[in-house]
């Protein structure tokens, strides 16, 4: 049996393991179940993949994000090692295929979605594998304590049934005391060997900034600490605006978000993680699976949605354990900001019936009727039809999603797409009997070069402006020559597909899961409440307060977050001049605006703020007409 130190430096290049890892390694390979819980950045997945590769036979992996799946995958190809994923979209004949080189392939991992495990034929497969190990990633979602709980997840409890003689390996990087006991129940343990990495991250500077202009607070941070950053926002929207200020102000930046096509994507990921571009302005769909070491710092200009999500944001910062910075940006607003987002935005269970059985009509499904059917999904369009609020809409599809009713597939972009599959002459032939089509043909051809080597997605809007040929008519002509095999042609007009997962039986489908939303719904407030304690929490160090949310007790400050700082400043001004006097002394040499004064003075924004306004009314100081500060002449 090979060593697991040598296969780290075959395939990973390392010649030494992380904190805790060659541990997990081992009891894997002494066959026990094994919990692992490891913060962002402890490397995982390197505790599975190690153990299967040594391993005769094949590792079922579980995860529920088919874009980690997919980078993980790619990521063991680039290695030289046979993996796959099964993900949705793949043909009943594609899925046997590719079941079948699992079994007789020589393949080492197979990426499966909870939810598969609830298919015939991939229960039948599983059966006939040599399956040397059971990975469960994103461990925490079994449990209903859990973020992100997914009841597909108990789905995973049918791999031990099927492969009772393989131990399984359970592995989260954000999980509370409650969530491992449970999880350690739910996939039902014997004698489990528990692994905890400590989440106390000693470099990172854990910075809560109160802020009534975030855009300059931003700025000044970016200029303090120079080098490669993430700023996480709440929208698509915010992400290009941010990322075109930041641009306009000379700063190397670019910005990534869901709804880009997959080549931007992978170019705006490739100028961040080789420097190219020291700026990445993303929604929090962005930074899972990617490791880049040198990340100096992440920003959030909102609040977070649960301090799990920030403890894994603010991670990327710092892994290569130079000091990093973990700044969030707050001011009054942020609270009420972020309730409306995600608690009264949660529906009630009469409105998830609602929208469910809308949803059945909208797509004409009869009662009893539309298990595993597919349909093309205008998420507008549905909201305008039923006069429903899209935010509310959006969560209510989202949960039923979660809980296994539906499956929403977000495309984000139009896939129009279209090939030529006749040669240059046969076309040009068809067109002499079909004159009508010259048109909209030939501007086609123009427009995308390469079309009869690939199928290429194309935009109908911008084929309708150069052909002076109304879209609609464009469709039907393009459905004619699909039909007369010139070309192969999918059309789609909307953002989003809907697979119903279930039969529909209105409310009775809903009743079903009631009890799971309703619990779901409690966890997401107090997830919520904590965030707003961590925020408003002056007091007690940061890092204190997170370890502490995680079951994880310290008497220790971390002595560099922002109330540790405002602590250690507060001690120094006993020992040096009061901010007045040192506000004066600035003010006699120049007239100095408010920012001017914070950038130059080691004291605390707040108290320059009051100071100023203090010496304002005792009449020594005045404003002029530019916004700057003097001393007032007598």
């Amino acid at each position: 049996m090979a060593h697991p130190i040598n296969i780290l430096e075959q395939y990973w290049n390392h010649t030494s393991f992380r904190p805790l890892q060659e541990e997990i390694i081992t009891s894997v390979l002494e066959n026990n179940d094994t919990f692992a819980l490891l913060p962002t950045g402890g490397g995982k997945s390197v505790c599975f993949q190690i153990p299967a590769l040594i391993k005769d036979g094949i590792c079922i992996v579980v995860s529920p994000l088919v874009a980690l799946m997919k980078d993980q995958v790619n990521s063991l190809k680039e290695k030289g090692i046979k993996a796959m994923a099964i993900t949705s979209g793949i043909r009943y004949t594609e899925l046997d295929a590719l079941l079948d080189n699992c079994i007789y392939g020589n393949y080492k991992f197979l990426y499966l979605s909870p939810e598969r495990l609830q298919q015939d034929i991939v229960k039948q497969r599983i059966e006939q594998m040599n399956v040397n190990l059971i990975a469960v990633d994103e461990a925490h979602c079994i449990s209903q304590w859990g973020n992100d709980f997914r009841p597909a997840y108990k789905n995973i409890t049918i791999l031990r049934q099927l492969q009772p003689h393989v131990n399984v390996i359970a592995l989260t990087a954000t999980a509370k005391p409650e969530v491992v006991e449970q999880t350690i129940k739910e996939l039902d343990f014997i004698a489990p060997k528990i692994f905890k990495a400590s989440f106390t991250r000693p470099n990172i500077s854990y910075q809560v900034q109160h802020s009534e202009d975030k855009i300059y607070d931003l700025e000044q941070q970016l200029k303090l600490h120079k080098g490669s950053s993430i700023i996480y926002v709440r929208s698509r929207k915010m992400s290009i605006e941010i990322h075109n200020i930041l641009e306009k102000k000379g700063f190397s930046s670019t910005f990534f978000h869901g709804g880009i096509p997959t080549k931007d994507k992978n170019d705006r990921l490739y100028q961040w993680m080789n420097n190219q571009k020291e700026i990445m302005v993303a929604t929090t769909a962005f930074g899972m699976g990617i490791d880049k070491p040198d990340v100096k710092t992440v920003i959030h200009i909102n609040l977070p949605e649960s301090l799990e999500s920030y403890y894994q944001e603010a991670g990327r910062a710092g892994r290569n354990n130079e000091k990093a910075y973990a700044i969030l940006l707050t001011n009054k607003s942020d609270e009420q900001i972020l309730k409306n987002q995600f608690i009264k935005s949660l529906p009630s269970i009469d409105e998830i019936k609602l929208v469910y059985r809308k949803l059945c009509n909208y797509f004409q499904i009869s009662y009893g009727e539309g298990e595993l059917s597919a349909h093309q999904f205008n998420f507008s369009d549905f909201c305008t039809a039923y006069n429903f609020k899209s935010s509310k809409t959006f969560n209510t599809l989202q949960l039923l999603d979660r809980n296994s009713v539906i499956k929403l597939s977000q495309q984000f972009n139009y896939k129009t797409k279209l090939q030529f599959i006749v040669s240059n002459a046969s076309m040009f032939s068809y067109l002499n009997t079909h004159v009508q089509y010259n048109t909209v043909v030939k501007t086609i051809l123009r427009t995308y070069g390469g079309i009869f080597e690939h199928q290429l997605a194309i935009n109908l809007t911008l084929v309708a402006d150069k052909s002076s040929v109304p879209e609609k008519q464009i469709i039907a002509i393009l459905h004619q020559l699909h039909k007369d095999g010139i070309i192969d042609f999918l059309f789609s007009n909307t953002d989003s597909e809907v697979l119903f997962l279930q039969p529909r039986e209105d409310d009775k489908t809903v009743n079903r899961i009631a009890n799971v939303v309703e619990h779901q719904q409690a966890l997401k407030r107090a997830q919520i409440d904590a965030v707003l304690k961590f925020i408003d929490n002056d007091r007690i160090c940061k890092n204190k307060q997170l370890l502490k949310y995680f079951g994880e007790l310290t008497e220790v400050d971390c002595g560099i977050c922002s109330v540790c700082m405002h602590h250690k400043i507060s001690e120094e001004k006993k020992d040096s001049r009061t901010v007045t006097t040192r506000v004066i002394l600035e003010l006699e040499k120049n007239q100095m605006s408010s920012r001017q004064l914070v950038e130059e003075l080691p004291f605390e924004k707040n108290d320059i703020f009051k100071t100023l306004q203090y010496l304002l009314e005792l009449d020594a100081i005045e404003l002029t007409a530019a916004n700057r500060y003097k001393i007032k002449t007598k």
